[in-house]
């Protein structure tokens, strides 16, 4: 018997990487895989002198690109003889209480390039029409890419992700799919899951997926990965108006340090419009999509009464450890 593995992991700039590895194993859980080890000084988290960094498994997906597993791997390095430490890019080790209680839906917005610019743009550097007619669009003339889209979501449900939909955006090209989790860990885990596989579908159509918060500039929307998230206690405590309001100000007192975990370059997309909020603002508001946090409509049905809240601040290209890690730190 033998299993291949894929095994996958961030290197130093949150870029996915992976490597395969064939074993004379039946594997079936995730402490049957073996650890593995890699060159550092290629991926940036090594010096080459002393390159070998360690894969340690951290969670199996049934492979939807060919038979048997893809392996989460976190990243480690040598701290001392025979002690392993996470490596200063892994973000996932800092998270040390992943409560399932802790509820977080994802809303990943990516862009689908190819030849210098999003699909469904005009060669030779034109403009399509403005937008308005895209999200949700029908139709050659307003959407790009759905076969695409449709076997991303496919892969998704073979790897056993819990992908909740997708749908095209606001710009043409542009697309979303969200995905729901429980756990800081977990959810995260699920996320950069889900963009792996993205990707590597992406290579067989020979496109590139763009996650810039601002991937085209002028009058376009950005894009976003919108969080979602709930406690136990905002689902099923009674809980209240004043509820909400106390988890929202503990948002607020942290806004900077949210905004300096949530994208690189999100100054040019959270800039006050396309459905933003300035950086340098927070504000919140009842079905409001240019706020920094969206009380939505079934929050408000239920009179406060149980529910979630979102946070529309976190860039599309952000590392969803540090978005969880944020969330729960400060409202916990």
């Amino acid at each position: 018997m033998k299993t291949i593995l894929e095994y996958v992991w961030l290197g130093a700039n949150n870029e996915l990487r992976s490597k395969t590895r064939v074993v004379s194993e039946d594997i079936n859980f995730i402490k049957q895989v073996p650890s593995w080890s890699f060159d550092g000084s290629s991926t940036e988290q090594a010096p080459g002198n002393h390159s070998d960094c360690r894969l340690r498994p951290v969670k199996l997906y049934p492979n939807p690109f060919q038979d048997d597993y893809l392996v989460l791997c976190e990243v480690l390095v040598v701290g001392g003889k025979d002690f392993l430490v996470g490596h200063e890019t892994n973000k996932r080790c800092l998270i040390h209480n992943d409560s399932q209680d802790y509820w977080f839906g994802f809303e990943q917005e990516y862009v689908i390039w190819k030849d210098g610019s999003p699909i469904g743009f005009p060669s030779g550097g034109k403009m399509p029409k403005p937008q308005g007619s895209y999200y949700c669009g029908v139709g050659s003339e307003n959407v790009a890419g759905r076969d695409f889209v449709d076997e991303h979501m496919q892969a998704c449900l073979h790897a056993e992700l819990d992908i909740k939909g997708t749908n095209a955006e606001v710009m043409i090209g542009q697309w979303e799919y969200q995905l729901f989790g429980h756990g800081q860990r977990e959810s995260a885990d699920d996320l950069w899951m889900s963009r792996y596989i993205l990707e590597r579908l992406a290579e067989q159509y020979e496109y590139e997926i763009n996650y810039e918060p601002k991937p085209v500039k002028g009058d376009w929307n950005g894009s976003g990965l919108h969080t979602n998230f709930s406690t136990d206690a905002m689902r099923n405590m009674n809980t209240n108006m004043g509820t909400f309001h106390d988890i929202i100000g503990k948002l607020e007192e942290r806004h900077n340090e949210h905004i300096a975990v949530y994208g690189k370059n999100n100054d040019q997309r959270l800039t006050g419009l396309h459905e933003t909020q300035s950086i340098d603002k927070f504000t919140y508001g009842e079905s409001d999509r240019g706020s920094s946090i969206r009380i939505p409509v079934e929050v408000i049905e239920s009179d406060y009464t149980t529910g979630y809240l979102e946070d529309r601040r976190p860039a599309a290209n952000a590392n969803p450890y540090e978005i969880t890690k944020a969330i729960i730190d400060t409202i916990t």
